[in-house]
């Protein structure tokens, strides 16, 4: 994008706006995509109840390391 010089805010506001909205928003959507992809999220579904606090630390230390290892495997390639 070349780099335009203005003499005033009127002679600003009058040109036109390189690109449009709607390159903007394909290229935000295939941004979502990707990142969908890379860092996909998968939570247990339901309520769950622990009887203390270090039984709620270790489920959820275990599901985000279940959840990391599962987005791992997502990028390494399929070799069967």
């Amino acid at each position: 994008m070349p780099v335009t010089k203005f003499r005033s805010a009127e002679e600003m506001n009058a040109t036109p706006v390189a690109g449009g909205p709607v390159d903007d928003f394909g290229r935000f959507l295939r941004h979502c995509a990707r990142f969908r992809l890379i860092a996909p999220r998968s939570y247990p579904r339901g309520v769950f109840k622990f009887r203390d606090v270090p039984e709620a630390q270790a489920a959820r230390a275990h599901d985000s390391f279940r959840r990391s290892e599962q987005s791992v495997n997502n990028l390494l390639p399929n070799t069967t």
